[in-house]
């Protein structure tokens, strides 16, 4: 036992460089991720600002019925769900068709500017975004409403009316962060074994039967894995997009989880409710990674 932790000493010294550099992610991760699990403990407590959070009572699991049981909770987890099942369903697949089409491109020139162009929108704020979605879809000055009054039709409010506001969503999502995932799959796509392809091509396959028999299950580990982190988020619509893109016009259809919690948490200052909310959503998307692996481990073996 003492020369197992002399060992241990003696390759932590050896590999003490390794140790001082792993050093600010192990610090920002528990700072900031095992830290604040403390406040789990609001969820079962009636919090009061001027007593604090230690000497606030405990109320068992009174806020998770006062979410439960509330008038809002089946639109808002309907909205939530419908949303994020819209982007998995549009979204997730996205990525994959880019990286799979700049894969089949030749000339390496237009594949970097096509590649750079689609991986920019990643790096705009969606405050960024919705001020050119105003430029494009506003209802009186927006581009396209003056394009379509110019040709005698009518203008549409794309910006507040309900039933586009999840297609806004979701549009606006793929064009935002689909380059960005694409980089990826496009190095998956890199570490397929190029004597595969040819011994495809000898055995007289095409270019959609490489496809089919090589590239896709060449990157099928990866897209699982992908798959399956997005499962894990599935109740994660994106508060910055819904918070910037609703309104008081479309908020029927928008009204997610996390919009719910900022109203809750931070205006009305319930944060026993809102912390119980977040302590929902985290035990949900731990069952479905849990799940999503189980599956995927039955159809496609150990992936990591």
């Amino acid at each position: 036992m003492v020369s197992t932790g002399r060992n241990l000493l003696k390759k932590m010294y050896y590999y003490r460089a390794m140790y001082l550099l792993l050093l600010p992610g192990l610090a920002y991760i528990t700072l900031f991720k095992y830290v604040p699990m403390a406040g789990i403990m609001l969820a079962f407590k009636e919090y009061n600002v001027v007593t604090g959070i230690w000497d606030s009572p405990w109320n068992g699991f009174a806020n998770f019925e006062r979410f439960f049981q509330g008038s809002y909770f089946w639109p808002i987890m309907r909205n939530t769900i419908l949303i994020s099942l819209y982007k998995l369903l549009f979204g997730f697949p996205a990525p994959i068709i880019l990286a799979l089409l700049l894969n089949e491109v030749r000339v390496n020139w237009f594949k970097r500017i096509v590649q750079t162009l689609t991986y920019l929108p990643h790096f705009l704020s969606w405050v960024i975004v919705y001020g050119i979605l105003m430029a494009f879809l506003a209802p009186n000055e927006g581009l396209l409403n003056v394009l379509l009054k110019l040709f005698g039709f009518e203008a549409v409010p794309f910006l507040t009316a309900p039933e586009w506001i999840r297609t806004l969503l979701v549009s606006t999502d793929i064009w935002k962060d689909a380059g960005w995932g694409a980089i990826l799959y496009l190095a998956a796509l890199a570490n397929i074994d190029p004597s595969l392809y040819e011994a495809a091509i000898i055995d007289g396959a095409g270019r959609r039967r490489q496809l089919w028999h090589v590239t896709l299950p060449g990157i099928r580990s990866v897209v699982i894995l992908m798959l399956i982190l997005k499962l894990s988020h599935i109740l994660d619509v994106g508060f910055d997009q819904v918070f910037m893109m609703s309104n008081i016009f479309n908020q029927e259809k928008s009204d997610i989880i996390d919009t719910w919690v900022y109203r809750v948490g931070l205006q009305e200052m319930r944060f026993g409710v809102a912390t119980a909310v977040g302590m929902f959503k985290a035990v949900i998307g731990f069952i479905l990674v849990l799940t999503a692996n189980k599956v995927a481990k039955k159809w496609d073996g150990q992936i990591w």
